[in-house]
Parts: structure tokens; C-alpha cells; sequence
């Protein structure tokens, strides 16, 4: 059973950082950040690749950076210069050839 486990999420002021942490029970090759406000659609936000092949939603572009560590089956969202607006919860994917797996979200809260 694939297993997906967020951490990192948490209270901040604008302008202010967080590092949301995923881990994962096994190797795939796309993972990624998507993110989802009470009554919209869940967006995304980066991916990445096992080769480190990265793609960002424009809102994030310049702030967030998504890594991953392949050994460790982890992938990570450094967010920084955050903004109210960035306020969601925010869910780890990870893809297989055949399946789309989540995990159980994480909320991020940015204060004005």
C-alpha cells in the first residue's frame, strides 16, 4: 500500500518561510505539490521529475523551489516570501505510470 506523508505546514507571517516535507513508501518518478482552498479546485503547484526535471504553477514561480532526494524517497517545497494568497492545504502526489497517489494534506496558514 503506497504510503504519502506530509509535514512542515504550519502558521505564518507574510514574508516569512516555510519547508513542506513528503515522504514517500516507495520510488516514482513525477512527485509534486498541488494545493486546495475550501471549495475550489486542488491546483498545482511544482513538480518534479526523478531525473530533477521541475515545472511551477506562475503564482509560485521565483519564491517556491521543489526538491527531492531519490534515496530517501522524499521530495520538499521550500516556500519563501510568502503571501496570504499562498494560504491552502497542501497535498504531496506522486505518480506512477499507471496511478496517482495522495497524501493527506497539510495546512498552510499565511497571516497578513
Amino acid at each position: 500500500q503506497v504510503q504519502l506523508v506530509e509535514s512542515g505546514g504550519g502558521l505564518v507571517q507574510a514574508g516569512g518561510s516555510l519547508r513542506l516535507s513528503c515522504a514517500a513508501s516507495g520510488s516514482f518518478n513525477v512527485m509534486g505539490w498541488y494545493r486546495q482552498a475550501p471549495g475550489k479546485q486542488r491546483e498545482l503547484v511544482a513538480v518534479i521529475t526523478i531525473g530533477g526535471r521541475t515545472t511551477y504553477a506562475d503564482s509560485v514561480k521565483g519564491r517556491f523551489t521543489i526538491s527531492r532526494d531519490n534515496a530517501k524517497n522524499m521530495v520538499y517545497l521550500q516556500m519563501n516570501s510568502l503571501k496570504p494568497e499562498d494560504t491552502d492545504v497542501y497535498y504531496c502526489r506522486a505518480s506512477s505510470m499507471t496511478k496517482n497517489y495522495w497524501g493527506q494534506g497539510t495546512q498552510v496558514t499565511v497571516s497578513s
